[in-house]
């Protein structure tokens, strides 16, 4: 691996913020940080060509203004960049191959039903098995620090039923990087029958409270030991998973999300919570493939 953070960059506000959150997250892990900008290359037919194609005039000038204007806030940043002709999702995916992470801006969803995230960046979150990191543009639009992170804790949304050894490594690393504190939050639901009538049984709902409590202690606990630094907050909640993350990470600096890396000749799925963070989330939201 290459230790650096790359950003993918086009001048809209929304990859502004995004560098801009990079930069901090670079300076944060003392590693390089790598700016791109991709420019999609056609045919004469409008299909994109497969080569590298002629760059944008424009790409060189963007570039090295977007490099100073961060070399300001963070002088003692390494930053490098490059121009590529190609697919977006494809040249951004491998450009980042080999990265920590990658960080694109975002629209995101917000409340107009039917407005979907950008192909590029859903692309690119298939296709990308390191961290992906999507910012949207309100979340760092005016000078911001120059050093430092962003006030906030980190929120990671975790399944004990499912692998999460990679999502948990990722979390508490960003927790003990920004010194702040780790939400750990598990939504379930109880069964059909739970809530009706002579079926319903306080003690056994309670019960069952307690044991999913205690799957989720059980799960942290290799790490609450491997990290006792970051305070940790382990939260096992009824409700709908989504909104339960969404509410926790409403005010967090960082939310966490998995996928599963699948294989398969029609695309992968990043699962329902998942695709609800990226598209309703205000924070920014890492997206950490899992096996």
């Amino acid at each position: 691996m290459n230790p650096r953070i790359v950003v993918g960059f086009d001048g809209t506000a929304e990859s502004v913020a995004a560098s801009r959150w990079a930069a901090r997250e670079a300076v944060l892990r003392g590693v390089p940080l790598h700016l791109v900008h991709v420019e999609e290359t056609f045919t004469v037919l409008g299909v994109p060509s497969a080569g590298p194609g002629p760059r944008h005039g424009d790409a060189d000038p963007l570039l090295r203004a977007a490099r100073e204007e961060l070399l300001a806030r963070h002088p003692r940043l390494r930053i490098g960049s490059e121009s590529l002709g190609g697919r977006p999702a494809a040249a951004l995916a491998g450009a980042a191959a080999d990265a920590d992470m990658l960080v694109l801006g975002s629209r995101g969803l917000g409340t107009l039903a039917g407005v979907v995230l950008g192909s590029v960046c859903m692309a690119v979150v298939h296709a990308l098995e390191r961290p992906v990191v999507l910012v949207r543009a309100t979340e760092d639009v005016g000078p911001g620090p120059r050093e430092g992170h962003p006030e906030g804790g980190v929120v990671v949304g975790v399944d004990p039923g499912h692998p999460c050894d990679a999502l948990l490594a990722f979390a508490f690393e960003e927790a003990s990087l920004r010194r702040c504190a780790l939400v750990a939050v598990h939504s379930w639901t109880p069964p059909p029958l739970a809530g009706y009538g002579a079926a319903y049984s306080p003690e056994g709902h309670a019960q069952m409270a307690e044991a999913m409590k205690n799957e989720l202690d059980d799960l942290l606990k290799p790490w609450r030991d491997r990290c006792p630094a970051v305070a940790l907050d382990a939260r096992s909640e009824i409700g709908r998973p989504a909104e339960q993350l969404l509410e926790a990470g409403a005010a967090a600096a960082l939310v966490v999300v998995g996928r599963r890396v699948r294989r398969s000749r029609i695309g992968g799925h990043i699962g329902p919570v998942t695709h609800a963070m990226l598209h309703h989330s205000t924070a920014p939201v890492a997206v950490v493939a899992h096996t």
